[in-house]
C-alpha cells in the first residue's frame, strides 16, 4: 500500500500535533494521531450549511462559519447565500487557513478567494462572545462535535456558556447548526434550556448512498 505523505505539521493552541497528509488523492487532516476530517466524506459539511441556511432570508446576511476544515462547509454556505452576503469564518490554526490558501484550495473551489468572505484567526468561542446581535446563522464544526473532544479547549464551545454564547451572537429568528459524527440528547436537551427550538438530523457522511451517518444539531431562536 502506498504510504501516507506528509504536506504540513503544527501544533494547536493547547500543544497537540496537527498534520495534512495525502494517498492517491485523498486528503487526511490527523490531531495527535486520529483523523478529524477526510477529503472523501464531506457529504454531512454540506448538509450542515444546508440546514444552518435555509432560514436565512435577509438580503445582506452576516453568517459566521467556526472551523475552516477543508474548506467544503463553507463553500456550501457561499453557493446559499447572496452576493451581499457576509461570511466570517474563525479558524484557531492559522496553517489550517494556509494549507486551505495552498494545497486544499482546489478542493472546494477556492472559497477563501470568495470577496464576502473575513476570515478571523482565534477561537470561534471568542468570537460569539464579543459579536452579540450580529449573525443571522451560526454554523459550528469544530472538532468532532460536543460529545468528543480532540482538543480539549474546545468543550467551553459546547457547554452551558458555550450555548450561550451561541444563542447572544444570534439576530431574532437566526440558526445554530452544530455538525457532530454522533448523537447527544444532552446536547440537544442544552439547547433547549437556554432558549433555542431545538432539533436533529441524521445525514450521510458521503454525499452517494450508503456509509456511514452524521448528526446535525439545529437551534432556531425566536424571532422576538
Amino acid at each position: 500500500m502506498k504510504p501516507w505523505e506528509l504536506l504540513g505539521e503544527t501544533s494547536t493552541p493547547d500543544g497537540s500535533a496537527m498534520s495534512l497528509t495525502a494517498r492517491d488523492g485523498e486528503y487526511v487532516i490527523r490531531v495527535n494521531g486520529k483523523t478529524l476530517m477526510s477529503s472523501r466524506l464531506h457529504g454531512s459539511e454540506e448538509e450542515l450549511a444546508s440546514i444552518a441556511c435555509r432560514h436565512v432570508v435577509a438580503p445582506q446576511p452576516c453568517v459566521l462559519v467556526g472551523g475552516l476544515g477543508m474548506g467544503f462547509t463553507l463553500r456550501a454556505t457561499l453557493d446559499l447565500l447572496p452576493v451581499a452576503a457576509t461570511v466570517v469564518v474563525a479558524e484557531l490554526v492559522p496553517a489550517v487557513v494556509e494549507w486551505n490558501t495552498g494545497r486544499l484550495g482546489d478542493l472546494a473551489g477556492q472559497p477563501l478567494a470568495d470577496p464576502r468572505v473575513r476570515v478571523v484567526l482565534e477561537d470561534v468561542a471568542t468570537t460569539l462572545r464579543t459579536n452579540p446581535n450580529r449573525f443571522d446563522a451560526i454554523l459550528l464544526d469544530v472538532d468532532n462535535g460536543p460529545a468528543a473532544f480532540t482538543v480539549a479547549d474546545n468543550h467551553g464551545l459546547y457547554d452551558n456558556d458555550g450555548v450561550a454564547a451561541g444563542y447572544a451572537a444570534l439576530r431574532g429568528g437566526g440558526s445554530l447548526a452544530v455538525w457532530s459524527a454522533w448523537e447527544d440528547r444532552k446536547f440537544e436537551h442544552r439547547l433547549r434550556f437556554h432558549g433555542f427550538t431545538a432539533q436533529s438530523e441524521r445525514v450521510r457522511a458521503r454525499s452517494t448512498k450508503g456509509g456511514v451517518r452524521h448528526t446535525i444539531f439545529l437551534g432556531r431562536k425566536s424571532a422576538t
